[in-house]
């Protein structure tokens, strides 16, 4: 174990690297942890403490850390080389793999990252359709590519706003915006706009959440979309696999015209896919000319992971069951009382400081971010590990064990 301490490797990194860190999350104040080691649902941290994880990477890894189906995958397929720069026969393997579990992907393309996959998918809806504009959910995320950084709450029918420096504003005045859960504004913003190429949303939003999609707007969405000729886009980056085999798509009975997907697929290991109607992906270079690139793009220890990942949830299809029940038993064991309420869907789960579950990105707004603070800081006290943020997703695995929820519930019903 590094025998440094947390404040002095984060007292180096603040010389070396903008904020400390690689990621603006990770910059937990007076100073982030920095975890040594993970195995199971514990990160083991350089100061010598472990905690229960119910970030867990931010949602990749629904088996726990260091699963030894994944690790031995992954440790076999180092013996054989790393990085190519040729196809490899797990490309064609793992790219069937997931066109037969999500009905919208007839192709697929993987890259590197979920950033990349929806960069490249709203590049290839303009390319299909000829169109401009693109339409996204308030508060959605999408990654951290210019097209999506779009100042949240600025207005459906207003142009977008940049919500970072470095990005032009010319570039996402080609953005527009509504609610979730809003299948009205949608249809006026569509029938006001008749250069929109697609419509990209998550259907569960993770981002800041869980929102959840209220009863047949997902259908709606799909309605409307197909009677403006705008492609849908579903980003599944943390859906995928996630929710179930096949996502959110499959949940909910919603055929997108084009998918994103990250994090579960890779198996704890960096990787991206976007995939669709063939007739879509076929304008993919080399194929088509809607250009795509990646040096590290099907990398063979991510597909290795990845197709270890996916196995193992085929042939354990109660594992979905069970994770929906540990966070059912979660929101139960809290009972009446606190100043919250408690969001859960499969094992996605949250706490909001609401009354009143969230619909949307401004009622997400809503929460009280200095009750979350004193909450979360009082649950990492108590061992245990949430994003630090009230607008991120918790997430349950397969390696949180019965005492892990036991301990969980005993926490969230003190620290609320």
């Amino acid at each position: 174990m590094n025998k440094k301490s947390s404040s002095e490797l984060f007292g180096l990194a603040k010389t070396l690297m903008p904020g400390g860190v690689s990621s603006p999350v990770r910059a937990i104040k007076p100073y982030p942890f920095y975890t040594a080691r993970a195995e199971g649902s514990r990160l083991t941290v350089v100061d010598g403490y472990q905690l229960i994880d119910c970030c867990m990477a931010y949602g990749p890894l629904i088996l726990g850390h260091a699963h030894p189906l994944v690790k031995n995958a992954i440790a076999a397929r180092l013996g054989d080389g790393w990085l190519y720069g040729t196809p490899s026969p797990l490309e064609p393997e793992f790219a069937g793999m997931i066109t037969a579990d999500h009905p919208g992907m007839e192709m697929v393309r993987f890259v590197s990252s979920g950033s990349e996959a929806t960069m490249a998918a709203i590049r290839l809806a303009r390319g299909f359709t000829g169109k401009k504009d693109i339409v996204k959910i308030e508060g959605g995320f999408h990654g951290a590519h210019d097209g999506v950084l779009v100042k949240a709450g600025s207005g459906a029918t207003t142009m977008g706003v940049p919500d970072s420096a470095g990005v032009l504003a010319d570039l996402v005045a080609h953005t527009l915006q509504v609610p979730f859960n809003d299948p009205g504004m949608l249809e006026s913003v569509l029938s006001a706009h008749d250069d929109v190429a697609a419509f990209i949303l998550e259907p569960v939003l993770g981002n800041i959440g869980p929102v959840l999609p209220e009863d047949h707007y997902l259908r709606e969405v799909r309605e409307i979309t197909k009677a403006h000729d705008v492609l849908l886009i579903f980003d599944e980056v943390i859906t995928g696999y996630r929710v179930g085999i096949g996502g959110a798509q499959v949940k909910y009975g919603v055929r997108p015209d084009l998918t994103t997907l990250g994090k579960i697929i890779g198996g704890g290991l960096p990787i991206g896919a976007f995939g669709g109607r063939r007739e879509i992906m076929e304008l993919v270079a080399p194929q088509g000319p809607v250009y795509q690139a990646g040096t590290f793009s099907g990398n063979p220890l991510s597909l290795t992971g990845g197709i270890a990942t996916l196995r193992y949830l085929h042939s354990h299809p109660s594992l979905y069951d069970s994770l929906d029940q540990k966070t059912r038993a979660l929101g139960e064991s809290l009972g009446e009382g606190g100043n919250g309420s408690f969001v859960r869907l499969g094992s996605m789960f949250k706490y909001f400081f609401r009354s009143e579950p969230p619909q949307n990105y401004r009622e997400v707004k809503e929460c009280d971010p200095a009750a979350f603070g004193t909450f979360w800081k009082r649950m990492l006290d108590d061992g245990i590990f949430l994003p630090p943020s009230q607008f991120e997703t918790n997430f349950l695995s397969a390696a949180h064990s019965d005492q892990d929820l036991a301990t969980l519930a005993r926490a969230y019903t003190q620290c609320r």
